[in-house]
């Protein structure tokens, strides 16, 4: 079975970038192919509409209210065109199968809804002791590494972003060794480690760190594939 996780990753960072640098028709257009890649679009979608959203408060809080509208006519276009890819399939996906909710009908059947976290709960309170511990304890960091980004002030569409695919990834009913796939579009609750490497004084150091951690991932990939699967 093939994942489309890294194509939806690559998409999500140009998206981000494209926004980043005020090329908000661009950041929308991205968009559309990462909806027709995966629906995590939804974490991109939200992350224009929010960063949209504050901009213009932000202007109308100012007093620069007039034309306000007619001033980001490029960013609110973005934002339209943002979710159609991920529309377009839902819509294929209803004609296809001859009901409006077809797509959600079929997601049901697979056992993926949101269901606010119960299902990760219930798996963790299954496990034994020892692994119910070790996984509240990935958690744990997961949550330390998402307060890191909020404190690191990254920019409001990446930090938007971020916490979209987090929630999702947790909230979700699916299966439970899909969560760290679907957590890996995520990459930047990596930024603080990278900004720790760069304070890293020798480039020996860093390539040693670096090396280290690429080894743990291999190693932990290869369990996951070969072994009992994740976490």
């Amino acid at each position: 079975m093939a994942y489309t996780e890294t194509l939806f990753t690559a998409l999500a960072a140009w998206t981000l970038y494209a926004v980043l640098t005020g090329r908000w028709i661009a950041a929308g257009v991205l968009c559309v192919p990462a909806g027709l890649t995966r629906p995590s679009a939804a974490a991109l979608v939200a992350a224009l509409a929010v960063t949209a959203a504050a901009t213009l408060v932000k202007e109308y809080r100012t007093g620069d209210r007039e034309g306000v509208l007619r001033r980001h006519r490029r960013m609110l276009l973005g934002v339209v065109i943002a979710p159609l890819g991920f529309l377009a399939y839902v819509v294929f996906v209803a004609v296809r199968q001859g009901s409006p909710f077809a797509y959600f009908e079929v997601q049901a059947e697979w056992g993926n809804s949101i269901d606010g976290g119960r299902a990760l709960a219930s798996f963790v309170l299954g496990l034994p002791a020892p692994a119910a511990l070790g996984l509240c304890a990935a958690l744990g960091l997961l949550g330390w590494l998402v307060s890191l980004c909020v404190r690191q002030r990254q920019p409001l569409p990446v930090l938007v972003y971020t916490l979209a695919i987090v929630a999702v990834s947790l909230i979700g009913s699916g299966y439970f060794g899909s969560r760290p796939r679907l957590m890996m579009p995520a990459f930047p609750l990596l930024l603080p480690a990278s900004a720790a490497l760069l304070r890293l004084r020798t480039t020996a150091r860093t390539a040693a760190v670096v090396a280290a951690l690429a080894l743990a991932s291999g190693a932990y990939g290869a369990w996951t594939l070969l072994g009992s699967g994740p976490p």
